[in-house]
């Protein structure tokens, strides 16, 4: 049985860049979403032409949503690497970002973000191929689903929290997507964990 989707979200995805699979590009980025402030934040909205008060709002958020859809990118207002780059911005310092903090709920859904810190590599590598590290991502088919492109039956026999890997706080998907790679490492993943 595959367990997940090989690089299925590619294909919701714009193609090409975001698969980028050099050393630098498993490191994390500096990711901008609803409720982030600072300078970062400031440069997107001027590259919008939104008020530019540095503070990722509502307003910003649909501006990026608008932009996102009008590239053919995945439409989920989070400002990664893929997005960053159609804007023709650099990659955002940390210090030019502040994150409000993010808690994960334990009996809902979680929808703000916040992956764990110390993922092995090779699962933020399968994580940057499999979906860009959106862990929003939805297959074209519908049938490949977060982060890591489970497909709902893996994700509830490894122990995922509701019927929806994309509906999942990043941190759950990563917990169980740790839990599958520390038990049969890459292959549930025979396309993008080679």
């Amino acid at each position: 049985m595959v367990a997940l989707g090989a690089g299925t979200a590619g294909t919701s995805v714009a193609s090409g860049d975001e698969l980028e699979m050099t050393a630098g590009a498993a490191r994390a980025e500096v990711t901008l979403r609803k409720g982030d402030r600072g300078r970062a934040v400031k440069a997107v909205q001027r590259r919008l032409r939104v008020n530019a008060d540095g503070v990722f709002g509502s307003q910003t958020h649909r501006s990026v949503k608008r932009f996102q859809r009008r590239r053919r990118l995945v439409a989920d207002g989070i400002i990664g690497p893929v997005t960053r780059r159609h804007l023709r911005l650099r990659p955002f310092s940390r210090s030019s970002v502040v994150h409000p903090r993010r808690r994960e709920r334990q009996d809902s859904p979680d929808t703000s973000g916040g992956g764990l810190a110390n993922l092995p590599a090779a699962l933020a590598r399968i994580a940057l191929c499999e979906s860009g590290g959106n862990p929003r991502a939805v297959s074209s088919s519908g049938r490949y689903r977060g982060k890591y492109q489970f497909m709902r039956s893996t994700w509830t026999t490894w122990g995922g929290r509701g019927s929806d890997p994309a509906r999942a706080s990043e941190a759950h998907q990563d917990r169980v997507a740790l839990r599958l790679f520390r038990a049969r490492g890459t292959a549930p993943w025979p396309t993008c964990g080679r």
